[in-house]
C-alpha cells in the first residue's frame, strides 16, 4: 500500500473525504502512462508547490518512501524544484521529507 492500512476507511470520514477517494484515488491514480512512483513524485511537487499543505506533503512523502522513492530521492527532487518555487517552500519540504522519515 502506499499509505498504509488506515487509509482504507478514510474516505467515509465526511464528503470531502469521498470526493478526494473518488477524484484522486478512482480517477488519477488508476490512468495509465505513469507508473506509482512516477504517480507519487509528481503528486509530491505539486503539494511542495502550492504551499500550506505541509501535512498532506508529509502524508506524500511517506507514500514515495513506501513505493522505493526514498528520502534522497525527494531530496534530489526538491533542488531540482527550488529555483521554480523558492526557498521557503523548498526548507518547508526537507522539513517534511525528514518528519516523514523518522
Amino acid at each position: 500500500m502506499i499509505f498504509g492500512p488506515q487509509m482504507l476507511d478514510a474516505w467515509k470520514n465526511g464528503h470531502v473525504n469521498r470526493w478526494l477517494a473518488a477524484n484522486c484515488f478512482g480517477d488519477y491514480y488508476t490512468r495509465t502512462g505513469l507508473d506509482l512512483k512516477q504517480r507519487e513524485m509528481i503528486t509530491f511537487c505539486f503539494l511542495m508547490a502550492q504551499g500550506g499543505c505541509e501535512p498532506q506533503l508529509i502524508a506524500h512523502a511517506k507514500g514515495n518512501m513506501n513505493l522505493g522513492n526514498d528520502r534522497d530521492f525527494l531530496l534530489k527532487v526538491v533542488s531540482q524544484c527550488l529555483p521554480y518555487i523558492g526557498y521557503p517552500r523548498s526548507l518547508n519540504a526537507v522539513s517534511c521529507i525528514n518528519k516523514a522519515a523518522e
